[in-house]
């Protein structure tokens, strides 16, 4: 194959996309050819940046993330998208919210070093769940009493929020401009996102994720001021992956929301 023919090696790269089940990144897409012949970076990029030309008219488009590039629907469909699924999107508790912005801004963070900041215990479901959704993982133990785990963002976590990188994330600073919304608008905007995960990432687009990430943690704006760069980690009882028992009394707020 010629890769200097910008038009059909596009055409190859698009057809490998819309197949695909997850981001491709430049590695794995160069992997795809035939070893004696592959492709080089820059022809790659070349054929990239030709395909996301072509489908700039179209109700898809092409979309770099942290783990590499997919094909997926524009957030101005998500609305009849989002109706191709029966079951009812999942939804998350403020509490959750909290937890998750807290890990991405001030990662690795412990779950002490977050009920400080929160002022309330952590449920472990919630640390459950966002280990099991990947958007978080382990990344070692602090040295302190207790060895609590740290905790930081995954690249799973990345790609939900159409973010290529740690980088992309709203600054805190500029967050304070952005209003609060009504807990049933959060709700609403994380059920839309709900509705299109990285398991139908190349078919769907969650809403514009920056703005939305953006939107889901202005309510994190009156806590920046108490966010802290070194913590006196209190230890835990139980570690996060044992149910604690008095979990839905201590955090009863991931219940009602």
């Amino acid at each position: 194959m010629d890769f200097d023919d910008v038009e059909q090696f596009a055409l190859v790269l698009e057809a490998l996309l819309l197949a695909a089940a997850k981001p491709l990144s430049l590695e794995r897409l160069t992997e795809l050819f035939d070893e004696e012949e592959r492709p080089s970076s820059s022809q790659l990029k070349a054929a990239l940046a030709k395909l996301a030309e072509d489908v700039a008219t179209r109700s898809y488009q092409l979309t770099e993330v942290a783990s590499g590039y997919r094909l997926q629907v524009r957030s101005a469909y998500s609305a009849w998208v989002g109706r191709l699924w029966e079951e009812r999107p999942q939804r998350y508790s403020r509490a959750m919210l909290e937890t998750l912005a807290l890990i991405a801004y001030r990662q690795p963070i412990t779950r002490g070093e977050i009920e400080d900041v929160r002022g309330v215990a952590v449920n472990t479901q919630i640390i459950k769940t966002l280990l099991e959704r990947e958007w978080i993982r382990v990344v070692g133990y602090k040295d302190v009493p207790g060895k609590p785990a740290m905790l930081a963002t995954t690249k799973v976590f990345l790609d939900y929020f159409n973010l290529r990188g740690l980088d992309e994330l709203p600054n805190l600073a500029e967050l304070k401009g952005l209003q609060p919304e009504p807990e049933d608008d959060l709700q609403q905007s994380v059920q839309a996102q709900v509705a299109t995960t990285a398991e139908t990432a190349k078919n769907a687009e969650p809403e514009d994720n920056n703005i939305t990430f953006s939107s889901l943690l202005a309510e994190l704006d009156d806590m920046e001021q108490g966010l802290k760069t070194e913590f006196t980690d209190q230890p835990l009882e139980l570690s996060i992956d044992k149910p604690e028992a008095d979990s839905q009394s201590t955090d009863q707020i991931t219940a009602k929301e």
